[in-house]
């Protein structure tokens, strides 16, 4: 079948997000406590820090994606943006987790520089795994198949660095905790750099309309005006991942301060694994419910994960706890393992009520959500502690402990509940067999399979 995506290409489309997040989630889970707990930096300067560089996400994002549509080489547009820019992600990655004595004024300076490169690198060779998707199949259930193996492969990389990161930093570092955060990334990096490789390697632009023509800033820009499906994702994004990037590193804080139990911060990171069994139901389920109604039902489960979790905290019930944590994977599995199938779908969306194609753009903006919630999930998690009064490595007051249980359980059930609403005039699974037919129809002898 011409739209059907073979498993070398699938895998290899999946492993670009196993790589991301070989880097990604060591960002997302331990940067802010290597910053305040290691490296030294005040908690609410680290705040702003991350809010910062999520502004200027708002413009790295898009960028890419207008260069991505400008692209014309012999390997695609979204393609080669694996191999241009898989090395100096490896090297700032490392960088970010270095360590130098610059003073309290030159440390922070540094933070800035390095994690700011380091997000519009990440920008630019992770966006392009989100444009080429539409690229791979012109068909939606495919689409669907081909980006739950990419979330699949995605939690893999998450999963190995939540169960794996603190061990090698105990065991590299042999109690140096800046030595070992160091080594440990160079280890995820030279990793991250060799997958990018073989996604650039195996993966195919097979579905060009047009040819590979570039696309005008001001052409494109039509494809988003009055892309409703598509302005709801980019709301969506932001709160979901405004749970997500607060929760995330609060992990560490609340088994270690509020529950008092930092020895199960393994097993609760290695318990993501129930993230990767939920998205292999995510094409089953789509098929029967439909994308929107699937995303719904992940977002209802998570929220009730977590208020399974707050419970068992008051209980001070590890086992209530952990059923929550287990719970609340379960469900953000689900919502995540659509996500980027369901942008797919918006940019067949925009093509449709516009006649303009423009995947790079589209995907690109459409992260902007995304990453402005991960600036702001990390800034209010951070403003929250500095509000509680959290010190590092000391037995916290009782609103430090306030301000983490408020991270990782409230600010990610309240943004759950934020995205069900959202998905409420979501309508585009409605349409979606019409506009099929229609998109076919139209593009006659433009659309070439490769």
């Amino acid at each position: 079948m011409k739209n059907q995506v073979p498993w070398k290409e699938r895998i290899s489309y999946g492993l670009g997000d196993t790589a991301s997040n070989l880097i990604f989630q060591t960002v997302t889970m331990y940067l802010m406590f290597y910053y305040t707990d290691v490296f030294g930096l005040n908690i609410a300067a680290v705040g702003t820090l991350f809010l910062v560089a999520r502004i200027i996400d708002a413009f790295d994002g898009p960028i890419f994606g207008v260069l991505i549509d400008r692209t014309t080489s012999k390997w695609g547009k979204s393609r080669p943006w694996f191999l241009w820019l898989s090395f100096p992600f490896a090297i700032i990655a490392i960088l970010a987790f270095l360590s130098p004595d610059f003073g309290d004024t030159g440390k922070l300076a540094y933070a800035y520089l390095t994690y700011i490169l380091l997000n519009v690198l990440y920008a630019g060779i992770n966006v392009p795994l989100s444009s080429i998707l539409p690229s791979l199949s012109s068909d939606s259930q495919e689409r669907t198949v081909v980006a739950s193996i990419r979330m699949i492969l995605a939690q893999v990389g998450a999963l190995f660095v939540s169960i794996a990161t603190l061990p090698l930093v105990e065991a590299l570092g042999n109690g140096d905790q800046k030595k070992g955060f160091m080594l440990t990334m160079m280890i995820y990096a030279v990793v991250a750099l060799v997958l990018f490789l073989i996604t650039f390697k195996n993966v195919r632009e097979r579905v060009q309309v047009n040819g590979n023509r570039p696309v005008p800033f001001k052409e494109g820009i039509k494809a988003i005006k009055g892309n409703t499906p598509w302005w709801i994702l980019l709301a969506t994004g932001l709160f979901v991942f405004i749970g997500v990037t607060a929760k995330g590193p609060a992990t560490i804080y609340f088994f270690k301060y509020n529950l008092g139990r930092e020895d199960l911060i393994p097993l609760v990171n290695g318990l993501g694994i129930i993230m990767l069994l939920a998205i292999v139901f995510v094409p089953f389920l789509s098929k029967k419910l439909g994308k929107r109604n699937t995303m719904l039902t992940g977002m209802v489960i998570g929220m009730v994960g977590q208020l399974i979790t707050y419970l068992g905290a008051q209980m001070m019930s590890i086992p209530t706890v952990l059923t929550g944590v287990i719970i609340g994977n379960f469900g953000g599995g689900i919502a995540f393992g659509l996500m980027f199938a369901m942008i797919a779908d918006t940019i067949d969306y925009g093509e449709w009520k516009s006649g303009v194609r423009a995947p790079g753009l589209l995907s690109a903006a459409s992260t902007v959500g995304a990453k402005f919630g991960m600036g702001l999930g990390g800034a209010i998690a951070a403003w929250v502690l500095s509000i509680g009064n959290y010190v590092p490595n000391q037995k916290q007051g009782p609103s430090a402990l306030l301000a983490i249980e408020f991270n990782f359980i409230w600010l990610t059930l309240i943004s759950n509940a934020i995205v069900l609403v959202l998905l409420m005039f979501y309508k585009l699974d409605r349409v979606e067999h019409q506009m099929n037919n229609d998109l076919t129809t139209r593009r006659g002898g433009s659309e070439i399979h490769m």
